[in-house]
């Protein structure tokens, strides 16, 4: 038991206390006012706050200093933290899982060559990945939508190659993207406007998209005015820097390929998916591809598909292909649509848009097609390292023929906290109605305090947020905000797979195993929340890589939230204290008698050659 401090310690110990508070709000405006942003100078949004930083309100519920006195006072603090070096510079642009040196020593056939191979345990950097010389933050949404900084992705290579295409071009120290593509050259805009007249973009049904073989992203980039999140992917280095030119407008995307191994998505995860000359042989493999996107994409969902081969009729010459060939892989596209079940809704020029059949009634006669090989139902969301297979995933059952299979989704934004179809059915074991309404309240309060703590999350200073163990989404949504976006990150050991529900609610997410490396670039995210992860990865591999991993990802100046048991937060700490990162903890909101603490960290700005010496 504590003794009880006398009046004057108390005196003390509250000034002490106020002052931590009042210092570390008043250090996120600073953070805010200068940041490194466009060209060198605070932004707009930095200067307005710094106008108001003398506005550092003191929160009451919160403490900078624990409580759990017996649990910090086993820490020798005398002795020096581990201190982690720079990496190399040529590791700037790290992806450890689909690193190229590594990825040239696997079979091209299939595209196996670019999926996930991450490395042994003996091959893994135990070094901090460093940010470009004259790197700078990126520029605030929407600005970030059509110009980079040359010096966080220094990669001419596409204004070359897609000059003609509208793609990216390269104005002194920026890169501009002016929303072209190689199917719409005059813009991403016009060509959506051309799949509204089709699909319902507009009105909240369509929320969720795929966009396989992305590009730079501008299709995804200019569907977010209209509500839209799209996920976005394509190969590493297919053409120089595309995932990281998306990532650095602040559009989600992530490395990926479809190859032999299923998408990192669950089952009727999207409202529409995409693929504008993305060059996927969807009719090859007795359309395993296709089926694929069928098993992600909802019931009721669009499936789009520009360029070759549709129209080949028109546009054989252009394409410098041989006109039977093309007629072919048409006919074959064709063929397993049908036995897919989606109806042809639009062709014209070379767009073509099918529509998932919303229930296994509409599909007559398929069960009995001696093509039709059905996937087991309880494996459609088996996916992390699962091989990809030509079978058709089930539609879960209906009580009608107009009942949409796995229950009618509302419109966005009511969808975000309405019931989830598959939380009402109770398809996820251990979750009901009143433990997802309880979830969403308790993460509005969470939210809520870390606002508190950190000014800038509303401020559009944080794009790109990820959040490592999502959960229902309830951080998510109690975010929402045209400023941002967040990962929903599943991880694959988690007790109750809540992915599906995410998509559900209008977000996006994905499967991933923490013990790797995530398929992104390095300076992809402003703010990282990591809620119980290391509570949940304890045992399971070793917390100094996963926080070398969130090092890697996380942009100079960036923020963590870490939320868990104290004692957990005290290791983490202590590893991060050689990492460049400044960190406090924090009570929980309820009081410093609760167990669970926060611990906020800010990642210093330095670059490469910045005081160092660089591990090989």
């Amino acid at each position: 038991m504590a003794l009880k401090p006398n009046s004057t310690d108390t005196r003390t110990r509250s000034s002490i206390q106020i002052f931590i508070v009042v210092g570390l709000c008043c250090f996120f405006y600073i953070l805010g006012a200068w940041q490194r942003s466009g060209f060198g100078k605070g932004d707009s949004i930095a200067l307005e706050m710094t106008k108001h930083s003398a506005d550092c309100s003191i929160v009451p519920t919160l403490n900078f200093e624990t409580h759990h006195a017996g649990e910090v006072g086993n820490v020798d603090e005398s002795e020096k933290p581990k201190s982690f070096e720079p990496c190399h510079p040529r590791y700037v642009d790290y992806t450890p899982c689909q690193d190229q040196s590594r990825a040239m020593t696997f079979p091209r056939d299939n595209m196996i060559y670019r999926e996930r191979h991450c490395p042994r345990e003996e091959e893994k950097l135990h070094c901090l990945v460093p940010a470009p010389n004259g790197y700078v933050t990126p520029f605030p949404w929407p600005k970030s939508r059509d110009y980079v900084p040359y010096a966080n992705a220094p990669y001419k290579a596409l204004t070359i190659e897609k000059a003609i295409q509208n793609w990216i071009q390269y104005e002194g120290n920026v890169f501009r993207f002016p929303g072209g593509g190689t199917q719409f050259p005059q813009g991403a805009d016009k060509y959506i406007d051309q799949l509204a007249k089709v699909i319902p973009i507009t009105n909240g049904m369509v929320r969720t998209a795929l966009d396989t073989g992305c590009g730079v992203a501008s299709w995804g980039a200019y569907l977010w005015s209209r509500n839209v999140i799209a996920m976005s992917f394509a190969p590493r280095d297919s053409h120089e820097a595309q995932v990281q030119f998306a990532l650095e407008r602040g559009v989600p995307a992530v490395i990926g390929v479809l190859g032999t191994i299923k998408m990192p998505y669950p089952s009727r995860a999207f409202d529409m998916a995409h693929c504008s000359r993305c060059l996927i042989p969807w009719g090859a493999n007795d359309g395993m591809y296709m089926k694929e996107v069928d098993r992600v994409l909802r019931p009721g969902g669009y499936w789009v598909l520009s360029g070759p081969p549709i129209n080949w009729r028109n546009n054989y010459r252009a394409w410098q292909r041989p006109k039977k060939e093309l007629e072919e892989e048409q006919k074959k596209i064709e063929e397993v649509a049908k036995l897919l079940c989606w109806e042809k809704k639009h062709e014209k020029g070379e767009i073509a848009v099918w529509q998932k059949r919303v229930n296994d009634e509409a599909c007559s006669g398929r069960q009995h097609n001696s093509q039709a090989n059905f996937c087991k139902a309880e494996e459609a969301n088996d996916v992390w390292y699962k091989k990809m297979d030509a079978c058709l995933t089930p539609y879960p059952d209906v009580s009608n023929p107009e009942e949409v299979a796995g229950g009618k989704l509302k419109q966005f934004p009511e969808r975000l906290y309405a019931v989830p179809p598959r939380v009402a059915s109770g398809s996820v074991p251990g979750v009901s109605v009143e433990t997802y309404q309880g979830d969403n309240e308790k993460w509005k309060k969470h939210v809520g305090a870390y606002k508190k703590i950190n000014r800038l999350i509303d401020s559009g200073r944080y794009r790109n947020i990820l959040d490592m163990n999502a959960g229902l989404g309830g951080f998510a949504a109690a975010l929402d905000s045209p400023k941002l976006w967040v990962m929903n990150v599943m991880p694959t050991i988690a007790e109750k797979d809540t992915l599906g529900v995410i998509f559900e609610r209008g977000l996006i997410g994905i499967y991933h195993d923490w013990c790797e490396a995530f398929s992104t670039y390095p300076r992809t995210y402003d703010l990282i929340h990591a809620h119980g992860l290391f509570s949940l990865y304890k045992d399971k591999c070793n917390l100094e890589d996963i926080l070398l991993e969130m090092d890697r990802i996380l942009r100079p100046e960036g923020a963590v939230i870490f939320r868990d048991e104290v004692d957990v937060l005290i290791k983490v700490k202590k590893i991060t204290a050689g990492m460049r990162w400044d960190t406090k903890m924090v009570d929980h909101e309820d009081g410093p008698l609760v167990p669970e603490k926060i611990l906020v960290a800010v990642k210093r700005y330095w670059v490469v050659g910045a005081n160092s010496t660089s591990v090989q």
